[in-house]
């Protein structure tokens, strides 16, 4: 029988059936099955209720990053990733920043965008001006779609408007500037500006399509800064190296996606870590990197007077403490806890300041001793078990692979054989 990927009501049966059906699809032998079967924290029930057709759940590993003072708090920052070596980067990072205080970190509040797309209006300008007029309505319809944000002090606060003219025609796209509190927003802002629409298109004659919140969001910035004394950093020339690293990435957009991919290792670790969504916060901050016509790096180093090195990071932090994933992945819950925020805007705080961290073991590793030595030590304990060593003898295994410099895993299992035949 011919394999089909046309399952005809997939998404209404039980975790078995459709394991049966991804079995006989796929090839799967009982032990791929018994892996998909197995439940951690995060039972079956829980998954089938987050996201459809189910067949099992995946586990990362989280790590604690040590040594964090942020605004003059301490704190342990749960990290689920998968690269060795960023926890205990991140570790060392916030040690090394401790020196000149810790990080110290603002945001500009929860405020997310709904866009609002109208076409087909012969006059866009004046009909701009019109829906501006109108902007008192807007926000009373808005918030009147929720009523519970509203009283906690959130909801739609101000709109904006743009014309953008395209190969299509002029185009009419409303902003609604929502402060959605502990949320990260998403659900919220979507709902205001569907009910929105079929008014717009009444009061201007126009067509509305799209209707749905922005990722780029520039409204709900994290800022950080920290300052490593050049002593903690081993001398003024480890600075200097810093600086040129960050030069370059200014420079050159191939340097910088690899400098943004430290700092997101980092912010998204954390993301993970407390349930807030990952795809949300890649997009606004890569489309934030390229803000000015060019991407860059997203955070800056300077040297100050005395030659100690100065970091800073600007970057959207849309993530929430209610809703989602936050509120039903129970490790997710654990991991709130760790932290112990009681905001979202404080949640968003602790991820800059992470970001900023692990940019900073990062650039520090480059300008020094290569970011293959750290690296490699923890990636040859992954190789050794993938040679098939177990106990102690994955470390011993690792060892001798570092020593080599032949972190490959045809050689880890030649060292295993010499250690068995031992």
């Amino acid at each position: 029988m011919e394999k089909t990927s046309r399952i005809s009501g997939f998404h209404k049966m039980g975790l078995e059936e459709r394991l049966k059906i991804v079995q006989s699809f796929s090839e799967l032998k009982e032990g791929d099955l018994k892996t998909l079967m197995k439940e951690g924290a995060l039972n079956f029930e829980t998954a089938n209720r987050m996201i459809e057709n189910v067949i099992g759940t995946i586990q990362l590993p989280i790590g604690i990053a040590m040594n964090f003072l942020i605004n003059g708090r301490e704190y342990l920052i749960p990290m689920a990733i998968e690269e060795p070596s960023v926890v205990a980067a991140a570790s060392n990072a916030a040690r090394l920043a401790r020196s000149g205080g810790g990080f110290y970190v603002t945001n500009t509040g929860p405020v997310m965008i709904a866009q609002i797309q109208l076409v087909n209006i012969p006059n866009a300008h004046a009909t701009r001006m019109a829906l501006f007029e109108r902007k008192e309505e807007i926000l009373t319809l808005a918030n009147a779609q929720d009523p519970m944000l509203v009283s906690v002090g959130g909801g739609a606060k101000d709109i904006e408007i743009r014309v953008l003219s395209t190969p299509l025609g002029e185009m009419v796209i409303t902003h609604l500037i929502v402060d959605t509190r502990d949320a990260m927003g998403a659900n919220a802002v979507n709902t205001m500006a569907e009910a929105l629409a079929p008014f717009i298109e009444d009061w201007t004659g126009g067509r509305v399509y799209l209707r749905i919140l922005s990722n780029l969001a520039d409204k709900r910035l994290v800022r950080a800064r920290t300052k490593v004394t050049k002593e903690a950093l081993g001398g003024e020339e480890v600075v200097d190296g810093i600086l040129y690293a960050h030069t370059f990435a200014e420079a050159d957009p191939y340097r910088a996606a690899t400098h943004n991919k430290g700092i997101m290792n980092g912010i998204i670790a954390v993301v993970i870590a407390t349930g807030n969504d990952t795809r949300a916060i890649e997009a606004g901050a890569h489309t934030y990197a390229a803000r000015y016509g060019h991407y860059g790096p997203l955070s800056t180093w300077e040297k100050d007077a005395e030659g100690h090195l100065v970091g800073t990071l600007e970057i959207p932090m849309a993530v929430g403490l209610v809703g989602g994933a936050t509120k039903i992945n129970p490790v997710s819950q654990v991991a709130i806890r760790i932290l112990g925020v009681k905001s979202a805007v404080e949640l968003g705080e602790i991820v800059g300041a992470a970001g900023l961290a692990q940019n900073l073991a990062a650039l520090r590793v480059l300008a020094t001793e290569g970011v293959q030595r750290g690296h490699m030590s923890l990636h040859a304990k992954n190789i050794a078990v993938m040679a098939g060593a177990t106990g102690a003898l994955i470390d011993e295994v690792a060892k001798r692979l570092v020593e080599e410099k032949k972190v490959r895993v045809d050689r880890a299992k030649e060292i295993l054989e010499g250690f068995k035949k031992k």
